[in-house]
């Protein structure tokens, strides 16, 4: 999900959807371009994608991270993406597709679950609320949009189980936008302000081990509630990251983590 300029939308390819509004499409083995949409991608993966992949394929943050992921560097992009390695073939295909579709498809990353849709959000004005948008993109070679099967945005986020997914990505793009200016002082995102910030939300493990067995909690207060939560819920260390890191990079105060 990337930031989008309200007086870019007519620059975006793709018909822009709103929320209600109807489009056809289903995808199914019978369909003769079935998982080719699974080819040659730039796949970004975002936090919560990574912490439902490591843990659907039981490994750890480190071993995922190394054997399943880039990490790129844009130029006056100051956090690094993230981008899901295909495999070494000549269809350069995802490294979870097999014959029989993906293989990890309970647990399959927010881009995969909103195609043949892709979303944007335009950040918000004044501390107001984001607002995300639609757009129908599939690829020319798609044949699932000539199925009899409607949907709206909406719909079809309930249908393929993305309500989390999405809550989450919208949390990240909102953060993520936080880094359109370099925060990190001559050091770039490889120095150890930056390192410290990617562990945060892509390597949950380390992060854990952050909190508790380091200094942390004798330099921080942390109430023993959001503490117990934490240890144990991958999915509220991830949100406890967000918080941390916008106090950590840019000093915002934080209900969840106050200085001792």
């Amino acid at each position: 999900m990337r930031p989008i300029k309200i007086n870019n939308l007519d620059q975006i390819s793709g018909k822009p959807l709103k929320s209600n509004e109807k489009f056809n499409f289903r995808c199914h083995p019978n369909l003769a371009c079935f998982n080719r949409c699974c080819r040659n991608l730039n796949l970004f993966l975002y936090p919560y994608d990574v912490l439902r992949l490591k843990t659907c394929l039981n490994m750890d943050s480190d071993l995922f991270l190394d054997r399943y992921v880039d990490i790129i560097f844009r130029k006056d992009n100051y956090f690094p993406d993230v981008l899901l390695k295909m495999a070494e073939n000549e269809t350069r295909s995802c490294c979870f597709l097999t014959p029989k579709g993906c293989n990890v498809y309970l647990d399959r990353p927010d881009t995969c679950r909103s195609f043949p849709m892709e979303k944007g959000m335009i950040p918000s004005v004044n501390k107001g609320v984001p607002r995300l948008v639609y757009f129908f993109r599939p690829p020319d070679f798609c044949m699932g949009v000539k199925e009899p099967s409607e949907n709206t945005p909406k719909s079809w986020t309930c249908d393929q189980e993305a309500e989390t997914y999405e809550r989450m990505t919208i949390l990240w793009a909102e953060l993520k936008q936080m880094f359109a200016t370099d925060p990190w002082g001559g050091q770039g995102p490889n120095g150890p302000k930056g390192k410290m910030a990617f562990m945060t939300v892509y390597n949950l493990d380390r992060f854990r081990q952050f909190i508790f067995k380091s200094s942390f909690l004798s330099r921080y207060r942390v109430e023993s509630i959001n503490l117990e939560k934490i240890r144990t819920d991958d999915c509220k260390l991830l949100l406890f990251g967000f918080d941390w890191i916008k106090l950590f990079v840019w000093g915002r105060p934080s209900k969840k983590i106050r200085p001792r």
